[in-house]
């Protein structure tokens, strides 16, 4: 048997082997660890991650989107809408769903030229810039905002081109409110005004922004890659909670004439720091009306008026933003004054309700011109001294001297007590945000010289409101009532109404001080300082405030006030004009306040339906009533005209046809009043300017009008202390001038 030879497996084969066994380990190994790996992996993702990751899904796959309420209506006293919130919408972008594919793939000049057209559409449609929103299609950012808060009538126009241009992958329509205000400046710095989120920022719309606000809905859909709405049946929508409506205590009537006046008070005396004026219901602590001059637009918050526009472009931003909040400044609540001689009712009922001493007893008080006060010599405004005095006549005066001795009868400690029962060491709690605080001195701190000073009322600080509601108790038979903007809440999905009830929060004086003192206050119109604020018919009761400049500030100037209650028995109005800075003819309150009071109230009484007490104005001229002239020819118009006893003037040939008359059919002049003919022909309007009537006589004042075709109406007697319109209004011819007349008064109009 033949012996195969064996051939041993070279050394170099066995290696080779042996390395390849290894490797196979070595990728087991591999494997395990990896599959080890993936599983704490997926372990991870399933129990860490999970939720994450699901809710994650879910958002790409389905669209939030939020349902704003509807921010409630504010509405005055008689139920017109002062605040309203309307239906608008927000249109934004996705811009990576924005393109066009091909075969799966995107076009990028297809892609490029749809985002050209469709930033052409968007600016075209909502008025704005092309390269503008061009940038924002073209952003990398997953949303772009085109323009916020636009009429719903431009959407539609924009939904309309998306559908026919095959674009609305992308685009997102959300539904919103605005905030409008019908009246543009009327009492714009009470309502306050709204953010870009409809959240209030001041006024009333911040102090009550809870209960306006409601609270949004939310609609979640399905969605595509695309972004387009998957109809889906678990489709999830919450509906929004629309807000309460509010009801104010204000009555834009009221409120319109109190602007109406406060307006042309601050212009004609020149006021460098503007006015205030408050009108409130002293039995229930309701505000009529609270205004503050200069205004602004509610639906421009953010435009400067002109008397912060100086300068604005060269402004920093902080700057500018300092300045509108000083526009939107309620100055009613929000800043302290001195309130000079009006103060002095308050010292006056301090005294007569300790009976310290009586309305009407002679040689109570003596004044040489010069109160001398610790080593300081305090002067009375009348250089040479009133003489002997009762209270009634010191307050009639507005007698310094007499309200030192008197301050000095009363002493620190119980004055202070009484400052304390008015509520001037407190804010007032009335519904408005941000009210300020007094400035007084510390009691410690009361010497001779600051009880002089308070006695009249000077150096310390009050609010405009504060001094209001104090007044208030003294003519509410010694009741302090809260002051209030805001009358009813109303739900308006169950119609439900909240009613905000009289809070009287303490009885300060007695019943019997309280008649005393409204005594006193009409003394205070009918013989001393405060004749101008009269009115006809009516019994009014005030008390005039002149405050010297701040020493710490003297370029604030003066300071002149008039505050009015009406009528004297069972008083419904407390009013408080206050001017700020006058560089006019006067800077007293008595000369330059009051009528401003008169004229309000002449309005204001008669529109509540306030029983007058029967009293005539002192003019006696026969008044004739304007026939109605019109489509009549001229020739024909002119003789009924002169049958009337009236003037007339025309442009224009005697058989043209009269168009329009001014005044119109109605009207009251008194004979030789003119009246403005316009035909078809020839109805261009001729204009005059109002002269200055102010100090002259009613006799003076109808010539003055009469040589500028203009009419005149009047109430009281004497001199010109009041014109509506204001001097330098340029009116049409025809147009009638109300103008108040009082007799001349030289002392105690401080």
């Amino acid at each position: 048997m033949q012996n195969k030879k064996i051939v041993p497996i070279s050394k170099k084969r066995r290696n080779v082997i042996k390395v390849s066994g290894k490797k196979l380990i070595l990728l087991l190994v591999v494997f395990v660890l990896l599959f080890f790996i993936l599983v704490v992996r997926i372990g991870y993702i399933q129990f860490v991650q999970g939720a994450w990751l699901k809710q994650r899904e879910y958002r790409q796959s389905t669209s939030n989107t939020v349902i704003s309420a509807k921010r409630g209506t504010i509405y005055d006293a008689n139920g017109k809408a002062l605040a309203i919130s309307a239906a608008v919408d927000t249109v934004s972008v996705s811009p990576q769903y924005i393109n066009v594919k091909k075969d799966g793939v995107t076009d990028e000049y297809e892609t490029t030229k749809l985002k050209e057209k469709m930033a052409k559409a968007f600016a075209d449609i909502f008025e704005l810039n092309y390269d503008d929103v061009y940038k924002k299609l073209t952003s990398t950012r997953s949303v772009e905002t085109i323009v916020s808060k636009v009429e719903t009538d431009k959407v539609k126009v924009l939904q309309e081109w998306l559908e026919d241009n095959n674009a609305t992958a992308g685009v997102n329509i959300d539904e919103d409110t605005k905030r409008y205000y019908p009246y543009d400046n009327l009492a714009s710095n009470l309502i306050g005004v709204c953010g870009a989120s409809n959240q209030g920022l001041d006024g009333i719309e911040l102090s009550y922004d809870s209960i306006l606000k409601g609270t949004n809905g939310k609609l979640t859909t399905a969605i595509s890659v695309t972004q387009d709405a998957i109809p889906d049946q678990n489709e999830q929508y919450i509906a929004p909670e629309n807000g309460s409506n509010i009801y104010l205590t204000i009555d834009s009537n009221i409120q319109s004439i109190v602007e109406k006046y406060l307006k042309q008070a601050v212009e004609e005396n020149k006021c460098s720091r503007g006015g205030n004026a408050i009108i409130m219901n002293p039995e229930n602590g309701e505000i009529l009306a609270m205004a503050t001059y200069p205004d602004y637009n509610l639906n421009d918050p953010y435009v400067p008026n002109s008397t912060i526009s100086e300068g604005w472009d060269e402004l920093s931003g902080q700057e500018q933003t300092d300045r509108i909040y000083t526009m939107w400044r309620n100055r009613a609540v929000l800043d302290g004054y001195e309130p000079g001689s009006t103060f002095k009712v308050i010292t006056a009922s301090i005294a007569l309700e300790e009976n310290l001493i009586e309305t009407d007893h002679a040689g109570d008080f003596y004044c040489s011109g010069i109160q001398k006060v610790a080593g300081i010599d305090i002067r009375c405004t009348a250089s040479s001294g009133h003489g002997s005095q009762t209270l009634r006549k010191a307050i009639e005066n507005s007698c310094n001297p007499a309200l030192i001795q008197l301050g000095q009868k009363i002493g620190a400690s119980t004055f202070y007590k009484y400052l304390k029962a008015y509520g001037f060491f407190d804010k007032t709690g009335i519904d408005l945000p941000s009210e300020a605080e007094s400035s007084f001195w510390s009691e410690s701190s009361v010497g001779p010289v600051e009880l002089a000073t308070m006695s009249f009322g000077q150096r310390f600080t009050i609010t405009p409101m504060q001094l209001v509601k104090a007044v208030s108790a003294i003519v509410n038979d010694g009741i302090l009532v809260t002051p209030h903007v805001v009358k009813q809440i109303e739900n308006p999905d169950t119609g439900t109404i909240k009613s905000v009830e009289t809070n009287q929060e303490r009885q300060v004086i007695s019943a019997e001080t309280s008649e005393k003192m409204r005594s006193i206050m009409q003394s205070v119109v009918e013989d001393g300082g405060g004749s101008h604020a009269k009115v006809i018919g009516y019994t009014i009761g005030g008390k005039t405030g002149t405050s010297e400049p701040d020493p710490n500030h003297p370029e604030n100037g003066y300071v002149a006030s008039f505050i009015a209650i009406a009528p004297v028995e069972n008083t419904k109005l407390v009013t408080l004009v206050t001017l700020y800075g006058p560089n006019g003819r006067s800077y007293y309150g008595g000369t330059i306040t009051a009528p401003v009071v008169s004229q309000m109230l002449s309005e204001i009484l008669p529109y509540l339906d306030i029983p007058s007490n029967g009293e005539n104005g002192a003019t006696t001229e026969k008044l004739i009533t304007v026939p109605d002239v019109t489509n009549k020819t001229l020739s024909e118009a002119q003789r009924i005209l002169s049958e009337a006893g009236l003037e007339y003037s025309y442009v224009g040939n005697t058989d043209e046809i009269v168009s329009e008359q001014l005044p119109k059919h109605g009207a009251q002049l008194t004979s030789g009043g003119v009246v403005k003919l316009y035909t078809k022909g020839n109805d261009e309007r001729v204009s005059q300017t109002v002269p200055d009537l102010k100090g002259v006589s009613y006799a003076q004042a109808k010539i003055m009008l009469r040589a500028r075709n203009l009419n005149i109406s009047s109430k009281g007697s004497g001199i010109v202390v009041a014109q509506e319109p204001a001097y330098g209004t340029s009116v049409d011819e025809g147009t009638i001038i109300n103008v108040t007349l009082q007799e001349q008064i030289t002392q105690g109009q401080h």
